[in-house]
């Protein structure tokens, strides 16, 4: 059985190596010249940057499922934050996660102690029920879900906004609660990691396992259409039951496949399969890499910052503190994190990351801050309000043997583009070639 992936994400990958894995002969077509789609890291200068600030949650049930976790060579974060005020830090700390820093947390004036109770309540709530029925109810705003639980306005404002807020791109909250559920579970359950190679390992390690099952990866080379039903024979052949179930076109190639796993961007997996319910309007953030030498470096310890102030950035992140292997020796990289869109050029928005460091930190020198790079990502997620997941697209959506994989299926995550792929892989098989 031949079989054509179109899209060499994780959802893609994970398609393609679940197929190979099953016996089949597997294609996967990429148009860029590397695979990973949203989950890219690159070197410039020495330094490990990601396409945009992103994290590993180890928790994630397709995570430990499909990845070798101990190959990512994981570099863990500091459970918690910093809630930062200009002239003013405290640290929230994770109860179970760092119970070391237990006395720095409950002297953490931002956080009120009912509502570090209710933290812990929640944690222990949660973790008794599996991660899919999670995902399965919610229907209100995370907003409205921390009233409804009785977390003070002053939490929500200083750590809910800017921590969750950083997590799904929107500060107000407006996300479903299953998502804020889901990934506070996530967080308390596992750790949250980058790779020492940068997040780029994951989709790396993705392919090589696909590879190794026996399943070609092409990059550089785009799928243009996908045709299910259309080659009927005819005549004699129709009377043997020839011909193809589908058929992609790459690059004017025609490609026969008995099932296509469409695996692309959202906009293009419309294009592809004309399913009009597959989300295209998304929520965007700009990164600021910015760098530091190791002498002068502020106290983050390895802890993400959290602008309780404002959103200009709404976080910044201790990237090589975190993953020395992240910088060159002698120089420290941080990740500066605006939400949105925002119009203001690189040098602009450097000034505001120095200048926010700066009144974080008014006993550290930012004079020596350089600028690394600036990713601009306008699609980093797809919306999540209320009830969306009623309103996502299913696998099997397009016709005959042609079946969708993306996070776009599930929601919004890692663990939705890998289980996607797994899903995906599955589901196609399962279909008869309609020939």
């Amino acid at each position: 059985m031949d079989y054509v992936v179109a899209g060499g994400g994780l959802a893609g990958l994970t398609a393609a190596a679940h197929l190979a894995e099953s016996g089949a002969d597997v294609t996967v077509f990429e148009r860029a010249d590397r695979v990973g789609g949203r989950v890219a890291s690159r070197t410039v200068d020495g330094y490990t940057l990601e396409r945009g600030f992103q994290v590993l949650f180890t928790a994630y049930p397709a995570v430990r499922r499909e990845l070798d976790l101990d190959a990512l060579d994981l570099r863990s974060f500091t459970p918690g934050a910093t809630i930062a005020r200009p002239g003013e830090r405290s640290v929230l700390a994770d109860p179970l996660g760092a119970p070391g820093e237990a006395i720095e947390t409950l002297l953490n004036r931002e956080v009120q102690f009912g509502d570090k109770l209710r933290v812990f309540r929640l944690q222990r709530a949660l973790a008794g029920d599996e991660p899919g029925d999670v995902l399965r109810r919610g229907g209100s705003t995370t907003a409205d879900y921390l009233v409804a639980q009785g977390f003070s306005r002053a939490f929500v404002e200083s750590f809910a906004k800017p921590f969750f807020g950083g997590i799904t791109l929107d500060r107000t909250l407006g996300t479903d609660s299953a998502v804020f559920e889901y990934t506070f579970k996530m967080m308390a359950e596992g750790r949250t990691a980058v790779p020492a190679d940068g997040m780029g390992a994951i989709p790396a390690q993705l392919a090589e396992r696909a590879r190794a099952a026996g399943a070609r990866i092409e990059t550089g080379r785009a799928v243009d259409a996908v045709d299910a039903n259309v080659n009927e024979a005819d005549g004699a052949d129709a009377a043997e039951g020839a011909g193809a179930a589908a058929t992609v076109t790459v690059g004017g190639e025609t490609v026969s496949a008995d099932g296509v796993v469409v695996a692309t961007d959202p906009s293009t997996a419309r294009e592809l399969t004309g399913v009009d319910a597959i989300p295209t309007e998304g929520r965007g953030c700009v990164t600021q890499y910015v760098s530091l030498p190791s002498g002068s470096r502020p106290e983050t310890d390895r802890r993400l910052v959290l602008n309780a102030a404002g959103d200009r950035p709404n976080h910044v992140a201790p990237l090589s503190r975190v993953a020395p292997e992240y910088a060159p020796e002698g120089r420290e990289l941080y990740a500066a994190v605006f939400l949105g869109t925002p119009e203001a050029g690189d040098a602009a928005l450097f000034d505001e990351v120095r200048s926010t460091l700066s009144r974080w930190y008014p006993e550290a020198s930012f004079a020596d801050l350089e600028h690394v790079a600036t990713d601009r990502i306008p699609f980093a997620q797809f919306d999540q309000p209320p009830g969306f997941l009623a309103g996502l697209p299913a696998p099997t959506a397009p016709s005959g043997p042609v079946v969708l994989a993306g996070d776009y299926t599930r929601w919004s995550s890692i663990q939705g583009a890998l289980e996607s792929g797994r899903i995906a892989a599955e589901t196609v098989l399962e279909r008869p070639p309609t020939r």
